[in-house]
């Protein structure tokens, strides 16, 4: 009687195991894949997931951002997603506070122009609609804004939302120069000329 090899397949068994090595073959690449597009729904900067119940799909994710300049300030943004959706609504808030010092060298190193740069930014859809959050100074107040706004026009209207940290109380607060006094010891008041 022939030994059998251990190496030695059962012609009966050849199809099933032909077809289950491929599966195997094509499945294994695939996991990680699936795992990527799991994870890309989580975020590090997610401190918040509400439900807004079992039929809509959809959630009220809560993301914290810092500063990445203006150190001191802390902004929470809400928004709405969509589980299954390829386009998330565009409706967003956003709240900032001061959460640390805030200093005049932090506030020299930031864009001042009047439309400042953009300090965060989320996909809200494969069809490129991005949320951004833009930070921009108000040197007359001295006064930080942070706008909310989608990329894309929904409904006819571009949602945001703002929210401002004024820098009074701050070591970057400039006080303002007082008015000019004449030999009459009478404050000068700059009066308009026609």
């Amino acid at each position: 009687m022939a030994r059998s090899s251990p190496h030695s397949r059962d012609p009966r068994d050849s199809y099933s195991s032909r077809s289950s090595h491929k599966w195997h073959r094509i499945a294994r690449p695939v996991w990680p894949l699936l795992l990527l597009l799991a994870l890309t729904g989580c975020s590090d900067n997610e401190v918040g997931d509400v439900s807004l119940g079992v039929f809509t799909l959809k959630d009220i994710k809560l993301n914290v951002l810092i500063d990445p300049v203006v150190t001191g300030v802390t902004c929470h943004v809400a928004s709405v997603e969509a589980d299954l959706s390829f386009s998330d609504p565009s409706d967003s808030a956003i709240a900032c506070r001061q959460t640390g010092e805030i200093t005049a060298a932090m506030i020299a190193a930031i864009d001042k122009s009047k439309d400042g740069e953009v300090v965060f930014t989320k996909s809200k859809s494969v069809f490129f609609k991005t949320m951004k959050v833009r930070r921009i100074y108000d040197p007359t107040t001295q006064t930080l804004m942070y706008l909310s706004y989608a990329t894309k026009e929904t409904s006819g209207s571009f949602k945001h939302s703002l929210s401002t940290v004024p820098l009074w109380g701050t070591a970057a607060y400039v006080s303002p120069q007082p008015a000019a006094v004449v030999e009459t010891g009478e404050p000068q008041t700059a009066t308009a000329s026609r």
